[in-house]
């Protein structure tokens, strides 16, 4: 769950951490309204994406009528699929330096990873592609945590000068942010050095872990509504965690870890995945109204079936879906591969009832999807 700059910030200042003076505004008239009280300010869209000065997001205003018409031109602007509906009226700062600091949840050190660049108010990406010395990267043990010492010797590399006892602070607090709030990710760009020394924080992005959701109930309820296609909202109402893609290839696996490996696959010998959709043991109750979800989708040229089962049987899978595919009738290739518990009983149910043979390895099925996919289009 993504959260606006808004909503974000409090968790920053909670943990010590210097933000500018805002106000939010959801109207013109109160974005001149709280440039009056804060004086020079930068008028900010507030979606929950990044990118938003380069869409024309972000504006500088001296007064409050300057505000008003910044306001004005942002509000109702679509970036990244997001209509502004709100502004953060900001005061302005007084810039010295500005850097990169974020925590975010790695999956190559299984664990967070604090990144720091002298590069701020860039896109680290471009940063990474163009000197990737300029990034410290710090991998932190999550049951022993970090402290400002660690930090400090992590940015020796950066000439930070006097500098480097105020940003290992502000790091040090960033990831109590993210330890104590389950975040997945939690990114500060710029955070700045003012004139006057000070260490501010003038964004925040911050990513709260799904699995949090629940534990942090009352923080959840101040982030983003996720942003979902038609189809995602139809797979939701089914009870049916489906997520649409761009490719071409359908798929239909049990298992969260299987689908993400199954497109994996696809992706590995060419091929892009139409959707995610992960429907579990309950495919034999769920299997029409999940094959209807996959195949409304007019991109998806072919169908690639990936079932393994170890407590959850694969003839019962199988038999879902059979039947579903048996009333639609559905007229594009469909690939099966299955393994598992009673794996021969649903290759003769595929092999019986729709006269097809399932593939023995999940990579020549995928093989034949992929060049399904290919001569359809």
């Amino acid at each position: 769950m993504n959260f606006e700059e808004h909503a974000a910030k409090p968790l920053l200042a909670a943990a010590g951490i210097a933000v500018p003076k805002s106000k939010l505004a959801a109207t013109p008239a109160d974005a001149a309204a709280a440039a009056a009280d804060i004086g020079p300010c930068v008028v900010k869209a507030q979606v929950p994406t990044g990118k938003r000065g380069k869409a024309g997001g972000i504006k500088l205003a001296a007064t409050p009528a300057e505000a008003e018409q910044a306001a004005s031109d942002i509000l109702g602007m679509d970036i990244a699929g997001n209509t502004v509906a709100q502004v953060l009226v900001e005061a302005q700062a007084d810039i010295a330096a500005e850097y990169y600091a974020c925590v975010l949840t790695d999956a190559a050190s299984k664990g967070p990873l604090m990144l720091f660049s002298t590069e701020g108010g860039m896109d680290i990406e471009e940063v990474a592609d163009a000197d990737p010395d300029k990034i410290v990267r710090l991998p932190i043990d999550i049951r022993n945590g970090t402290d400002r010492a660690a930090i400090q010797s992590a940015l020796e590399s950066l000439d930070l000068g006097d500098r480097v006892f105020q940003v290992a602070s502000a790091l040090e607090r960033l990831y109590s942010v993210y330890v104590g709030n389950d975040a997945d990710l939690v990114e500060i760009n710029p955070l700045i050095v003012t004139g006057a020394g000070d260490v501010v924080a003038l964004d925040c992005k911050f990513s709260l872990e799904d699995s949090g959701a629940n534990r942090r109930q009352e923080l959840a309820a101040t982030g983003a509504p996720e942003k979902l296609t038609e189809l995602e909202t139809r797979g939701q109402d089914l009870g049916l965690r489906y997520i649409e893609l761009d490719g071409d290839v359908g798929v239909l696996a049990n298992g969260a870890g299987l689908t993400m490996t199954t497109m994996d696959v696809i992706r590995h010998y060419g091929g892009e995945p139409s959707n995610f959709l992960e429907i579990g043991g309950e495919a034999y109750t769920l299997g029409k109204p999940a094959l209807e979800l996959v195949l409304s989708n007019p991109n998806v040229k072919c169908l690639l079936v990936n079932f393994c089962g170890a407590f959850a049987r694969t003839d019962v899978m199988t038999e879902g879906i059979v039947n579903a595919w048996a009333e639609l009738k559905p007229t594009l290739p469909v690939f099966f591969t299955i393994h598992g518990t009673n794996e021969e009983e649903a290759v003769a149910l595929v092999r019986d009832r729709l006269g097809m043979e399932p593939y023995d390895l999940m990579d020549d099925a995928v093989k034949a999807a992929v060049a399904a996919a290919k001569e359809a289009s």
